[in-house]
């Protein structure tokens, strides 16, 4: 070993014993200050607490209707990803959640146009944009909307 290999040993900083007495430094209020709730056990700040005044959330006047739980969620398919299955295949539902191509849980299903098709598809989902529909169809194949 050389001199310049040496180097200082690692400095361990002892932890903070809060609560332990006068000569600690850190004894009597242990920190936490005199009074208030922060110097209280289990005090936690709450999401949205706004120190005692009324949370935003509950001065704001609650209106209106949200569809959200209501929604029809649209699982939606590229002409690119359709280039996988056979020519003179079928392809709905079933087929493209076995191909991996809709994952989790969806109400319906549209083509999108990006992308070309190369074979010849029969083609049946909910629905369908008017570029994927042409282009499916110039493939020689067929789109047709599931009931």
């Amino acid at each position: 070993m050389k001199i310049h290999d040496a180097t200082p040993k690692e400095r361990r900083q002892s932890r903070k014993r809060i609560g332990r007495g006068h000569g600690s430094g850190y004894g009597r209020t242990a920190g936490r200050g005199e009074n208030g709730a922060k110097s209280r056990s289990g005090w936690s700040k709450k999401p949205g607490f706004e120190g005692g005044s009324l949370p935003l959330v509950r001065r704001l006047p609650k209106r209106g209707f949200s569809n959200y739980p209501f929604r029809t969620a649209w699982a939606e398919v590229n002409l690119d990803q359709l280039a996988s299955f056979a020519a003179g295949s079928t392809v709905d539902e079933a087929a493209l959640k076995e191909a991996g191509l809709i994952k989790g849980n969806y109400d319906k299903v549209v083509v999108m146009g990006r992308g070309d098709l190369e074979v010849a598809l029969t083609v049946k989902v909910d629905r369908f944009t008017r570029t994927a529909a042409e282009k499916i169809a110039a493939a020689g194949g067929s789109a047709e909307v599931a009931g």
